[in-house]
């Protein structure tokens, strides 16, 4: 039996959107989650800055190759904020138990942080099911820069450099950890709208 040339090819187009470079580089941050994890969990706080540095400069590489080079698909368009979520949350849930102790990360944050994730996420898969564009506007591109600001900073205050005053990277950290939780409601508040406004007026 001759092959059937045109499911060979298919199957072809599907491996190679699989294995593209965008969707490589966000397998490889989702495996650098975990080893930030196990760097927070060892309080080991350099090693922590240098991986999530990595593995953020790898979100904003895919995305960058994907719109330059056409290599978009519906693969890395829901996988790449997916593996972000994991990536955030999993990071403030680990830093959750020392941010409580020492009073600059309650469970309160960390719990709006991780509830407005799940929601969107929940929305924008309900949206889009409906033909309906959900990407990411303004504010959600700000919040992620903030919230990367914000591990950022918390490392580097964990790390008590010799050349940062202790006050200094304190106020630093809460500063990025206070405009992360606001920039995280107001984009969360934003998409809601957005969903609303789209479910009524598919109902008109």
């Amino acid at each position: 039996m001759e092959p059937n040339i045109a499911e060979m090819q298919r199957v072809n187009s599907g491996r190679a959107v699989l294995f593209n470079l965008p969707n490589q580089l966000t397998g490889l941050r989702f495996l650098l989650s975990f080893v930030l994890f196990f760097f927070i969990a060892q309080e080991l706080w350099l090693y922590s800055l240098l991986v999530f540095i990595v593995a953020a400069f790898t979100d904003w590489l895919d995305g960058y190759l994907a719109r330059t080079q056409n290599m978009q698909s519906s693969l890395g368009r829901n996988l790449d904020p997916l593996v972000d979520k994991v990536l955030i949350c999993g990071a403030f849930i680990f830093l959750l138990p020392l941010g409580t102790e020492q009073g600059w990360l309650p469970p309160w944050m960390v719990t709006i942080v991780v509830a407005r994730e799940l929601l969107i996420t929940g929305l924008r898969n309900f949206i889009e099911q409906k033909g309906v564009s959900f990407g990411a506007d303004w504010p959600g591109k700000a919040k992620m820069i903030l919230q990367c600001g914000a591990l950022i900073s918390i490392f580097i205050a964990m790390m008590n450099l010799p050349w940062i005053s202790a006050s200094f990277a304190a106020l630093a950290r809460n500063f990025f950890i206070w405009s992360m939780l606001a920039a995280t409601l107001y984009s969360g508040l934003q998409y809601l709208i957005k969903a609303f406004q789209t479910i009524l007026s598919e109902q008109h």
